[in-house]
């Protein structure tokens, strides 16, 4: 069954509806964004979901150690590189789980996934001016077509309205969505957040 990352997280609540619904992790955005979390509403959150949750954070173009250091206040189980950050970075996170990011809007975008040794890639829409979050979709179809070695996780653009028909197109191992569940940027929907899981985790 395909995993489910409600991401941008910013408040307790959001965190429970989302877990109580059947979540599979939640996100912390640490990169400046109108996601971005504090440090301390991480940690607060972490602690309160407990340790068998699954927990990632998102970092662009942080420096490693900044990155060790709120891993480990965080309780994080996952990183996840949303930047441009090079190859030999994500040797500097083990043991932690990795997800690398990779911004699509062409096919030849993934290429770019050579060398890059994670847990899982992540696929996001390619756009100037941001790193993520936009809820504007790339064409899907392009991971299709492509030949990812490792489980791909999809975002950009997905819904509760579109993340069956993508699930059923891809079967991809995860399916990350932020705006797409909100009623403003870092404010989540309980019902859109209800029914995305309920879209992705129907057969």
């Amino acid at each position: 069954m395909t995993h489910v990352k409600i991401c941008g997280i910013t408040n307790l609540k959001d965190a429970e509806d989302a877990l109580g619904f059947g979540a599979d992790a939640i996100g912390f955005v640490f990169a400046k964004s109108p996601r971005q979390i504090s440090l301390n509403e991480a940690k607060k959150i972490s602690k309160k979901v407990g340790p068998w949750i699954t927990t990632v954070g998102v970092f662009v173009n942080e420096r490693i150690q900044n990155i060790l250091r709120i891993a480990s206040e965080c309780h994080l189980s996952v990183i996840q590189l949303h930047g441009d950050e090079a190859p030999p970075s994500l040797y500097s996170l083990r043991p932690y789980r990795i997800i690398k990011t990779f911004r699509i809007a062409e096919k030849k975008d993934f290429l770019k996934t050579k060398g890059y040794e994670a847990d899982a890639y992540l696929f996001d829409t390619k756009t100037p001016d941001s790193y993520g979050g936009t809820g504007k979709s790339f064409d899907w179809s392009l991971i299709r077509t492509s030949r990812v070695p490792k489980p791909c996780i999809v975002s950009g653009g997905l819904n509760p309205d579109n993340v069956k028909a993508v699930i059923k197109m891809l079967s991809p191992y995860g399916v990350d969505v932020s705006s797409g569940v909100e009623t403003r940027p870092g404010k989540k929907d309980a019902k859109l957040v209800k029914m995305f899981i309920q879209n992705a985790k129907q057969k």
